[in-house]
């Protein structure tokens, strides 16, 4: 992959949720709510909760919001139900998107990222069609001028697979989804602190795109993460916009 492609790619993608921090509230506040109905509301107990109060921190939302969530999901508060469905499907140049929502209309929600990815030059897939293509993981990201050596050893030695160095010197830890939160803590404890933690679903191959193809993507890839139900986009497209 091209390192510098991929870094720029972040950065614009940080910027842009950083734009939609309202919209960024309630894709945690559902992912909360589901984490809290499916794992329980201890935290201790339930990892993917965790992980999800811990973004929700450091996307400033209060601890009364997150409580009340989490009250709202174990029963003591009414709610709604919203039941996970995942799209798979085509953008520009054939490139793979993924799409998780989390939705209480299955059917409102696949006629809208039916239409997004139509009228965008892309097309819905059946599932499977591209998730052999992606690889479930933990990833964190170092920005260039990060010590390689320091993020080598304290990754690896709590457990990480693998420790990639991009073209430009951006760094990429990456786990099995078990050992995310293992990593995370003595990355953090070394004072290592990265520009991206997540566990995502991370392309094993992609495909480079630029002019005019590369900004059809990312007006396909932002219309996909404006619609109300969509919680995580991942693609495979390597995005080269002239900024």
């Amino acid at each position: 992959m091209a390192g510098h492609s991929k870094w720029a790619n972040i950065q614009h993608r940080k910027g842009r949720q950083d734009e939609k921090r309202g919209k960024i509230w309630t894709r945690l506040i559902r992912e909360i709510i589901v984490a809290a109905r499916n794992g329980g509301g201890d935290p201790a107990a339930n990892p993917r909760l965790r992980l999800a109060i811990d973004k929700a921190k450091a996307a400033n939302m209060p601890a009364d919001n997150i409580k009340r969530n989490i009250d709202k999901a174990t029963g003591n508060l009414e709610g709604v139900t919203y039941e996970e469905i995942r799209y798979e499907g085509y953008g520009i140049g054939g490139a793979a998107v993924i799409v998780d929502t989390m939705t209480d209309n299955r059917v409102r929600t696949v006629a809208e990222v039916r239409h997004i990815l139509s009228k965008n030059g892309g097309n819905l897939g059946t599932e499977g069609s591209v998730a052999f293509q992606f690889k479930h993981v933990g990833q964190f990201f170092y920005a260039p001028g990060t010590d390689e050596d320091k993020v080598m050893e304290v990754a690896l030695e709590a457990g990480a697979e693998d420790v990639i160095t991009d073209d430009d010197g951006a760094i990429e830890v990456l786990t099995t989804p078990g050992d995310f939160e293992a990593v995370k803590e003595a990355l953090e404890a070394a004072g290592l602190q990265a520009e991206v933690a997540e566990v995502t679903m991370r392309a094993e191959n992609s495909i480079e795109l630029a002019g005019d193809d590369a900004q059809k993507m990312q007006k396909l890839l932002d219309m996909l993460e404006d619609q109300d139900d969509v919680q995580n986009v991942y693609h495979n497209a390597e995005l080269d916009l002239g900024e």
